[in-house]
């Protein structure tokens, strides 16, 4: 039985506790985000934060996102949403096309999406051989252990949801007008290809789990656990993070007011 298999899709947040946890998050991440830029304690730069979110589609990947970045000053962040690569993409190394979008110290992006899609859709999909995708773990392990090591803090997070909860979702944005531009073909075919994708993502955990960048599950059953758990696990590995690259955590309470 994999991982997703075995993950427990029932955790549920009321709306009270939501907001507190929230406001908490939001509140100390914006610390641990003005430390490493350098506008908090010494001045000094720190290490950039790159965060990585993968999972179905429906997962609550945008909405997890905009709980992470939205008390942010947008001068601070850059999110990056990647799609199915262009032709002069295809003509380079599938690493390529992202390296341009990597913060740098001080800075920070998150990828809705990521070089994860070598060994997910492009493997599921055929757009890669198996010789590609099986290459890719190694390549993928390497370059993030350089990243960690040398300029970034990497957080990975796989939000995962039933089969139902990503029907229901669907239906939504079909009847919504507002959000059917989310909702394409594709989307509806690869259903068929669920159990395909969650093999692959439990071979992608084994083969690239590392101890610089670890992989998160979030059960992304109701959306305010899974965004109060994304918040709280991004703060987490930050936190992580910095003590691994000697910057110095700053304590909770001064990002709460106390």
């Amino acid at each position: 039985m994999g991982l997703l298999e075995k993950l427990d899709l029932s955790p549920r947040l009321d709306k009270e506790e939501y907001e507190k946890r929230v406001l908490r998050g939001q509140r100390r991440f914006l610390q641990l985000r003005l430390a490493l830029g350098g506008q908090l304690g010494g001045g000094k730069i720190g290490p950039g934060i790159l965060v990585i979110l993968e999972g179905p589609d429906a997962a609550g990947k945008g909405g997890a996102i905009k709980l992470m970045v939205n008390h942010l000053d947008p001068r601070h962040y850059s999110v990056v949403s990647y799609g199915a690569p262009s032709r002069e993409e295809k003509d380079h190394h599938f690493l390529w096309r992202f390296y341009k979008e990597l913060p740098g110290l001080g800075q920070m992006a998150v990828f809705d999406r990521s070089w994860y899609g070598r060994v997910l859709v492009e493997r599921i999909e055929g757009f890669c051989s198996r010789d590609e995708w099986r290459r890719a773990y190694k390549s993928i392990v390497d370059f993030e252990e350089s990243l960690c090591l040398e300029s970034n803090i990497l957080v990975k997070m796989y939000m995962h949801i039933s089969d139902d909860e990503q029907l229901a979702r669907f239906n939504s944005r079909a009847a919504d007008p507002l959000k059917h531009w989310k909702l394409t073909d594709e989307d509806w075919r690869n259903r068929e290809k669920n159990r395909e994708y969650e093999r692959a993502a439990d071979e992608m955990f084994a083969r690239t789990n590392h101890k610089f960048a670890p992989w998160d599950i979030i059960a992304g059953e109701q959306k305010r656990y899974a965004r109060v758990a994304a918040l709280e696990t991004l703060i987490k590995r930050v936190e992580e993070g910095m003590e691994r690259w000697g910057v110095p955590v700053p304590p909770e309470s001064a990002a709460l007011g106390k």
